[in-house]
C-alpha cells in the first residue's frame, strides 16, 4: 500500500510514540522571529538550558518593526525592546540572525528564498502561517511559545498523527484567477473548520502548473481552512527554485538531495482519508466579504443574505454583514475602500509585486484611498527596485515600503483608522486584525488590491484592459 508525503516525513521524524497517543517529533528546521520567542528564550535561561542544535534555528524580525520611519530606537518602545530581546538572545545562543540591513523579512518568506526551507523536512515557527512551507514538500507547523521553548531546548515536538485529504484542482484557471483566488475559494467550500484534523495535499493539474510563490500563497492559507499543514509535493518546479540558493545542498550533495527529494512524493498508490476535487473553471476572482477567510465570494456574485440560513450559521453571517456595514443580497462590486495593502507573508514576493505593478503602471491610486505597497524582504525588495517595480507604484500613488509584516496584523504602525475598509492581500480578515476594532477588510489577490486601489472601490480585475 502506497504512503502519501505527509506519513513517510512523519515517519522519517519520529523519535517514539508517547503514551498519549502523540508522536516525539524531530523538528529539522527551526524558525523564530521577535514576537513568540522573548519567552521561550527567558523559559530556557531560568531553567540554565542550552539551545540544543543552534545551527538547526534561524531568527529573523518582521512583525513589529516599522516600515516607514526604521530609525532605532523605534518609537514603540515594546516594539524596540521586542527588537533588543531577539538581538541579545541569537547573540548569546549563536542563532543566525537575518536582521535588518542583513536579510531580514518576514520569516515565511526568507526561509524559501535562503534556501532554508526543503522537501521532505519538518519545520517549526512560532507562527501560524508555517504552512507556507508546505509548498516544498515539507510538514510545517505553527507552534505556540511554549513550543517554541521545546525545540530550543530538544529539537522536539509532541504532535497528533493527521489525517491526510487530498485536494485537486484541474483543469486550466481563467485569465484573472490567481493562487489568492484558489485557496479563498476552496476556503469557501470547504469551511474555516474543514480541515481541523487534517494535512491538506494540494495536487491536480493547477498546482503542477504552478510556480513556487503561488504554491507558497495556497499552503500559507491552509490553515485559514483549519488544516495543521498544508504541502504539495516536490518535482522539478521545486528543484529549479532551490538550485543555487545559499543553505541549498550543492555539487554532490545536490544529487543526492533530488534524490531523497523524489523519493518522499506521495506514492501513485498512496490511501487517503478523504479526497476532493474541484474544476478550475469555477473559479473566478474572489473577495472576502466577512469576518473569517471562508465568508468569500466570487467577484461577480452578490452578498449571502442571513435570512437564508438557519441557526448559528444565520448568527454568524448577520454579525459579519454587520460589522462590515454591508446589506444582504448586495453586489461586491462597487463596494468603496478607504485603504489598499499589498504585502504580508501570502502575497509579499517579487511574483505578487510584479503582478501588482502591471495592473498599477500608467495608473493613479483613487484620490481618496491609502496605497501600501510593502516587500517580504530585503532580498525581494532589493529585485522590485532593480526591476524599477518601486517606481511604477511610486508614480500611480503609492507607497513603497521598508520590508514587514505591516498592515497584515498591525503590530506596528501601520493601522486602520475607525471604520475604514482595506483591500488586503494578506490573509485574516478577523475583527482587529488590521489594527483597529471597527475596521474592516476584504481578502483578495495584489492584482486586486491594485486595482481597487485605482478604481476606490472593488472591481472585477477580469475587466480591466491590460
Amino acid at each position: 500500500m502506497g504512503q502519501t508525503l505527509l506519513k513517510k516525513v512523519w515517519d522519517l521524524h519520529t523519535v517514539r510514540q508517547l503514551k498519549s497517543g502523540q508522536t516525539q517529533l524531530f523538528i529539522g528546521l527551526h524558525l523564530v522571529h521577535e514576537v513568540t520567542s522573548p519567552q521561550a528564550f527567558q523559559m530556557l535561561r531560568e531553567r540554565k538550558i542550552q539551545v540544543r542544535f543552534p545551527s538547526r534555528t534561524f531568527a529573523t524580525v518582521d512583525h513589529i518593526i516599522p516600515t516607514d520611519a526604521i530609525q532605532r530606537p523605534y518609537a514603540d518602545g515594546m516594539a524596540e525592546a521586542m527588537m533588543v530581546a531577539i538581538e541579545d538572545n541569537v547573540q548569546e545562543t549563536g542563532i543566525t540572525f537575518f536582521g535588518p540591513k542583513h536579510g531580514q523579512g518576514i520569516v515565511h518568506v526568507i526561509g524559501p528564498e535562503n534556501g532554508l526551507t526543503q522537501p521532505g523536512m519538518t519545520i517549526a515557527c512560532g507562527d501560524s502561517h508555517t504552512s507556507t512551507h508546505g509548498a516544498f514538500g515539507a510538514i510545517a507547523f505553527g507552534i505556540g511559545t511554549s513550543q517554541v521553548r521545546d525545540v530550543l531546548a530538544t529539537q522536539t515536538l509532541s504532535l497528533a498523527p493527521l489525517k491526510v485529504r487530498r485536494i485537486e484542482v484541474n483543469g486550466k484557471l481563467a485569465p484573472g484567477v490567481t493562487a489568492k483566488d484558489v485557496i479563498l475559494y476552496i476556503i469557501a467550500k470547504l469551511g474555516v473548520n474543514g480541515g481541523v484534523g487534517y494535512g491538506y495535499e494540494y495536487a491536480g493539474d493547477v498546482f503542477d502548473g504552478f510556480s513556487m510563490d503561488e504554491r507558497m500563497t495556497v499552503c500559507n492559507m491552509s490553515i485559514e481552512g483549519g488544516a495543521r499543514v498544508g504541502y504539495v509535493n516536490p518535482d522539478q518546479t521545486t528543484f529549479d527554485y532551490l538550485k543555487g540558493r545559499k543553505y541549498a545542498p550543492s555539487d554532490a550533495a545536490w544529487t543526492r538531495a533530488v534524490t531523497f527529494w523524489q523519493s518522499i512524493a506521495s506514492d501513485k498508490d498512496a490511501v487517503y482519508d478523504d479526497v476532493v476535487k474541484f474544476d478550475a473553471a469555477d473559479i473566478e476572482p474572489m473577495v472576502t466579504w466577512g469576518i473569517n477567510p471562508g465568508q468569500a465570494i466570487g467577484v461577480s456574485k452578490s452578498l449571502p443574505k442571513a435570512t437564508d440560513f438557519r441557526g448559528e450559521e444565520q448568527v454568524s453571517i448577520q454579525e459579519a454583514l454587520t460589522h462590515m456595514k454591508f446589506k444582504g443580497g448586495e453586489a461586491i462590486v462597487g463596494t468603496p475602500i478607504d485603504v489598499a495593502f499589498i504585502g504580508s507573508c501570502t502575497n509579499s514576493r517579487i511574483s505578487d509585486l510584479r503582478a501588482a505593478a502591471a495592473v498599477a503602471k500608467g495608473n493613479k491610486v483613487h484620490g481618496k484611498v491609502k496605497a501600501l505597497v510593502v516587500p517580504g524582504s530585503e532580498a525581494v525588495a532589493k529585485q522590485a527596485i532593480a526591476e524599477g517595480l518601486d517606481n511604477i507604484f511610486r508614480d500611480a500613488g503609492f507607497e513603497w515600503r521598508e520590508p514587514g509584516c505591516s498592515m497584515c496584523l498591525a503590530m506596528n504602525p501601520d493601522k486602520l483608522q475607525g471604520d475604514q475598509m482595506c483591500a488586503s492581500s494578506s490573509n485574516r480578515n478577523f475583527i482587529g486584525r488590521q489594527g483597529s476594532p471597527t475596521g474592516r477588510t476584504l481578502l483578495m489577490s495584489p492584482q486586486s488590491v491594485a486595482a481597487a486601489a485605482i478604481a476606490g472601490k472593488v472591481v472585477d480585475i477580469r475587466q480591466l484592459a491590460h
